[in-house]
């Protein structure tokens, strides 16, 4: 018995796995459209978009059904969100928030 929940406990955690990579992947493709606002990997160097690279997951689900919803109004991104299904957002997201942010230091 002990064998087989063995094998089950396995397959359930590679299958997580893949269905996570391919979310990842899924965002990065996805992610082509944003890139001419907020850079290819997230870290605009334009000071009018935000940086979304290595944001939280949760806060880019919000923010993008925000936008959808009518609730955070910007013509840019009400436009592009309203497109957006559910699983978009959610790939979107895990590909942002596995970015690497650019390290602000503070100027003393």
């Amino acid at each position: 018995m002990s064998k087989y929940f063995f094998i089950i406990c396995l397959t359930f955690i590679f299958s997580n796995q893949v269905i996570a990579d391919s979310s990842y992947d899924r965002g990065k493709e996805k992610s082509v459209t944003c890139s001419a606002c907020h850079g290819g990997d997230g870290n605009s160097e334009n000071k009018l978009y935000p940086r979304l690279a290595g944001q939280y997951k949760n806060y880019l689900i919000h923010s993008l059904n925000a936008y959808k919803s009518g609730e955070r109004q910007n013509a840019i991104m009400s436009g592009f969100a309203a497109g957006l299904s559910e699983q978009d957002i959610i790939d979107l997201s895990t590909y942002y928030s596995k970015q690497k942010g650019l390290k602000i230091i503070p100027k003393n």
